[in-house]
């Protein structure tokens, strides 16, 4: 049975990293290079939606990694990525110089609006575009490692956990509503102009966002499959299936949950640095408790504890919310809350298991 598993994994692994290869060369060809009427061809919004799904993929991935092999179910990670978000959409702002609405080469217009009188020292720095990527990855590293160690040496766990993880991202999201905080308030930062001196609203950019974000998807999807390959990835599955047995072998628990927890917190920094050049906005509603309580349904709609799975499980979810919610956006909530049941009683190891025991039929 456990070779089956593997050979159904390897499979698994071989068909995702062709897949995003694929549409990693394929998406950008098709909006640049063929006509608009060829059936085949892709629009540039085409270009940015594919690109935000695969943002939540890597966010599903995220939280794979700490609920599926850790068995640390996160209710924040939403935090996770809109801090994230915000740092690269820092940078983004300080991009715009003098060409705001009032015309200050240092102040966002929201800043100059406040009556501020200048740019608040967490804000130095964001005018490099590598001290932005980095923040977007330490922000939320620092704030997991620092919650991450007040829970796990307390030994928090289950249920307690993910309520914890739930008030840390409503608090957030309170703060960041606030104007005297200098993130934009609740109107968050929008209006960009360019990233790396090119025109965001330009093809090619919109392309190369695409790239990038698949390319460090693919990226991240391996190094997750190989860390956990490791003997390091072997202890964290042995907690998430007998912690005391582990505990009692001599083994530090807690560095060990806290070091996939910050892992974790990083990648989800690191697709909202993707997510919000792609869309053009970042404001407090990322960080809404709600937003996290979807991430999870991606990930057990998917497939917990697969990596593959919860990343399709994201994409399968955010096009099937797009296309609803263009329709009956009134309905979609209750379509998501019955997806997840129907997957919780009928498919409780979500899509992925579902497509490898047809496999192996």
């Amino acid at each position: 049975m456990s070779f089956l598993s593997a050979f159904a994994g390897e499979r698994a692994y071989r068909f995702t990293v062709t897949a995003l290869l694929c549409l990693a060369i394929g998406v950008p060809l098709s909006n640049l290079l063929l006509p608009q009427e060829s059936s085949f061809a892709l629009s540039s919004y085409s270009v940015s939606l594919l690109g935000k799904y695969l943002c939540y993929a890597l966010l599903a991935l995220a939280l794979d990694l700490v609920w599926g092999y850790a068995g640390l179910l996160s209710l924040g990670h939403g935090a996770f990525f809109a801090l994230g978000g915000y740092a690269m959409g820092m940078y983004l702002m300080r991009q715009i110089g003098s060409r705001g609405v009032y015309g200050d080469p240092e102040l966002p217009d929201f800043m100059v609006f406040l009556d501020w009188q200048e740019l608040p020292w967490y804000w130095l720095g964001f005018d490099s575009f590598g001290f932005s990527l980095g923040m977007a990855l330490l922000v939320p590293g620092f704030f997991a490692l620092l919650f991450g160690w007040l829970a796990f040496r307390s030994r928090v766990t289950g249920v307690y956990f993910s309520i914890m993880t739930q008030a840390m991202t409503f608090a957030l999201m309170l703060a960041f509503f606030r104007n005297e905080m200098g993130f934009g308030g609740n109107n968050g930062l929008t209006d960009f102009k360019e990233i790396l001196g090119f025109d965001m609203q330009s093809d090619a950019v919109r392309c190369g966002l695409f790239v990038a974000t698949a390319l460090l998807l693919l990226g991240s999807y391996i190094g997750c499959r190989w860390m956990l390959a490791t003997r390091f990835g072997s202890v964290v599955v042995a907690l998430r299936d007998a912690e005391s047995r582990v505990r009692f072998l001599g083994y530090s628990v807690a560095s060990y949950k806290l070091v996939v927890f910050v892992v974790s917190a990083m990648l989800a920094g690191l697709a909202g640095a993707l997510y919000v050049p792609q869309v053009g906005i970042i404001n407090p509603g990322e960080f809404q408790p709600l937003n996290s309580i979807e991430i999870a349904i991606w990930v057990a709609v998917g497939g917990r504890g697969t990596l593959h799975g919860a990343m399709l499980g994201a994409v399968i979810i955010a096009a099937a919310e797009t296309m609803l919610t263009a329709r009956l956006p009134e309905l979609w909530l209750f379509a998501l809350g019955g997806l997840f049941l129907l997957v919780t009683l009928l498919l409780p190891q979500g899509v992925a298991g579902l497509l490898e025991g047809r496999r192996s039929d």
